[in-house]
């Protein structure tokens, strides 16, 4: 069933719902003429021509009465015969320029292209993609944040991922760090390096990895309703997250990454690294500063929009923070571990109290009920 017959049979269902409600006194005309969406007047046509003809009276007869500027059939034919016999394999441009010429055509491109493709005799294109532009760099340093990670053979046998942090305005490189998996502790290692050099900054772009974003449906938009650890500790410091959704949307970073495979793998093996210990050290002395002095630039505008840490504790900032509730021994399940509570002078128990599990940078694993720290 096409979607003209599709749209008919539902009128004439929907017609007939009302009909019966108006003639049961169900429904008043305007009623009956705002369930079919036409107005009162038009109802009452329905209804003269439902009592004459019965449900095909309300069929509209222009869908059954070709147009008069309709093409004749015969014209049609001659047209794909003389395609398919003479020109087969021709361009649709170029044909229909021979067909205006050579065989005095009168139509126009449009109506010639139509109809060799309802014929089958030339493929359908592809439709254009929509017009982008290219998203200028940020006008201050500060702005804009890029973090992205990239997996590849730093070292002979030994895949490491990289962790980069850069800024959108300029190109320079705040973090450079090889760690064995990326995840929520290596990324925000990355933003202490740059709050430390920097200050605070404003937005933090990224991909759309699961320490970074929690994606409901593959490939679809994130929930920013529901942040991630890593999320949540942006949010203490007042920076703004943004997903991208292509790796074209993240180009500047991307381009990077393919200079630094190009050049780190021989540089370390030049001189002889390696262990990951050696390669962030010499990540940090030798190849930041070379990077950014050979391809930092100037932002757009002068100054930056960073601010500066006054009294802020990154460590307890930038850390992961879990809800637990505390059980009748006195003790916290958390990633398969028994966490016993010390005794405190203070209280009795903690049973059914909600605490705060705190893992830090360093690994150490902090429980806090309110602001202070019982273990």
């Amino acid at each position: 069933m096409n979607r003209t017959a599709f749209v008919e049979e539902l009128k004439q269902m929907r017609f007939e719902e009302a009909y019966e409600g108006y003639q049961c006194k169900r429904l008043s005309q305007e009623e009956a003429a705002s369930l079919l969406g036409v107005c009162s007047r038009s109802f009452r046509r329905y209804i003269n021509r439902y009592e004459e003809s019965g449900l095909e009276g309300l069929c509209d007869k222009r869908l059954h009465t070709l147009s008069v500027r309709c093409a004749p059939v015969d014209e049609v034919m001659a047209l794909t015969d003389l395609y398919s016999s003479r020109y087969n394999g021709w361009n649709v441009r170029h044909f229909h320029r021979w067909y205006q010429r050579k065989h005095q055509g009168s139509r126009s491109y449009s109506w010639v292209k139509n109809q060799l493709q309802s014929a089958n005799l030339v493929a359908k294109g592809q439709s254009p993609g929509p017009h982008r532009i290219r998203r200028l760099p940020s006008a201050l340093p500060g702005m804009m944040i890029h973090q992205d990670g990239s997996t590849h053979l730093w070292v002979p046998g030994v895949y490491w991922d990289l962790i980069v942090t850069m800024d959108d305005a300029t190109n320079e490189h705040y973090s450079m760090r090889f760690v064995e998996q990326e995840g929520t502790v290596s990324s925000l290692l990355g933003v202490k390096d740059v709050l430390k050099a920097k200050g605070i900054f404003c937005t933090f772009y990224s991909d759309r990895g699961s320490h970074y974003w929690h994606t409901p449906e593959a490939g679809g938009k994130v929930d920013k309703n529901n942040p991630t650890q890593f999320g949540i500790a942006l949010k203490r410091l007042g920076i703004d997250m943004i997903a991208a959704y292509s790796p074209e949307a993240r180009g500047r970073s991307e381009r990077a990454f393919g200079a630094r495979q190009g050049r780190l793998p021989q540089e370390l093996a030049l001189n002889g690294i390696t262990d990951i210990k050696a390669a962030n050290a010499y990540l940090n002395h030798h190849c930041m500063p070379a990077y950014n002095e050979e391809f930092a630039r100037p932002a757009r505008e002068q100054g930056n929009a960073f601010v500066r840490l006054a009294g802020v504790n990154l460590d307890d900032c930038l850390c992961q923070r879990y809800e637990r509730r505390v059980r009748k021994d006195n003790c916290v399940q958390f990633n398969n571990l028994n966490l016993q509570l010390p005794k405190d002078k203070h209280r009795y128990h903690y049973i059914k109290a909600k605490v705060k599990v705190v893992i830090h940078f360093d690994g150490l694993i902090s429980i806090f009920h309110g602001p202070g720290r019982l273990g």
